[in-house]
C-alpha cells in the first residue's frame, strides 16, 4: 500500500503545526505568572528595571521546578 507524497506531507506539516503550538502555550503558562509579578512589581515601585529583575526570577524558578 502506498501513500501520495502529498498525504505524507500534510501529515507531517500537521504534527509540526502541532508541536509548535503545544510549545507555545508551555511557553505562556510559564510566562503568565511570572508577567503578573512583573506587573505588580512595576506597580509598587515604578521601576521597569525592578519588574525586568522580578519577570527573570520567576522564569527561571518556574523553568527550575519544571526540571
Amino acid at each position: 500500500m502506498s501513500f501520495p507524497v502529498s498525504e505524507i506531507l500534510g501529515i507531517a506539516a500537521l504534527i509540526i503545526i502541532g508541536l509548535i503550538i503545544i510549545f507555545i502555550i508551555r511557553l505562556l503558562l510559564i510566562l503568565i505568572p511570572a508577567a503578573i509579578v512583573a506587573v505588580v512589581v512595576w506597580f509598587l515601585t515604578g521601576s521597569l528595571w525592578w519588574a525586568g529583575v522580578a519577570f527573570l526570577a520567576i522564569v527561571a524558578l518556574s523553568i527550575l521546578k519544571k526540571l
